[in-house]
């Protein structure tokens, strides 16, 4: 069954990270979703693998919309070229307007914050106050060993939903949106 994602909320680093596939995976999703006329919503940052895609999605002619906190604004993070900036007060204002507006979510490499943001996304599917597709782009098996952790608590009783069918998870962009939108498995 195909699934129509008109904007994807992404989940990633405001970091770089390690090895250059990090920035050029996050770019290649962009560039990816403004060529299917896929909406990035994300966390409105202009550095690390979040300048980076919203970047992407933007040199392809696509639409962002950034939400952002005014804490980060003051602090001169904020992505300079986006159009539909919006800034709230909170972490959690900016969370569920991010999740409101969005048909689907996608954590690329990422900290805490990318790991905050991806576990409430499954939290929320396994309470069934959502039922958007989720991935996760496996950039050069980052989430190798966070993948193994699932398996470990899906078999010790921990995870009602199996996230193996309720997570899409690709190491290469464009799989990853097939996945999602159901016209590939993605692993």
């Amino acid at each position: 069954m195909s699934t129509t994602i008109s904007r994807l909320c992404v989940f990633c680093g405001s970091a770089s990270g390690a090895r250059p596939a990090y920035r050029e995976a996050a770019r290649g999703l962009g560039r990816a979703m403004a060529e299917r006329k896929i909406s990035l919503v994300y966390g409105g940052g202009s550095r690390g693998l979040m300048g980076d895609v919203a970047d992407g999605v933007l040199e392809a002619g696509g639409e962002v919309v950034g939400v952002i906190t005014r804490q980060l604004v003051d602090k001169e993070v904020a992505h300079g070229h986006i159009k539909d900036l919006r800034v709230v007060e909170t972490m959690h204002e900016r969370k569920k307007m991010m999740a409101d507006m969005a048909d689907g979510f996608v954590a690329l490499p990422g900290g805490y914050g990318t790991l905050d943001e991806f576990f409430e996304m499954m939290a929320w599917a396994q309470l069934g106050l959502h039922t958007s597709p989720v991935g996760m782009l496996n950039t050069e098996g980052f989430y190798d060993r966070l993948v193994g952790f699932l398996e470990h608590a899906r078999g010790e009783g921990f995870l009602r939903l199996d996230f193996r069918t309720g997570l899409r998870i690709a190491e290469e962009p464009r799989r990853l949106l097939d996945a999602m939108m159901g016209i590939a498995e993605s692993r």
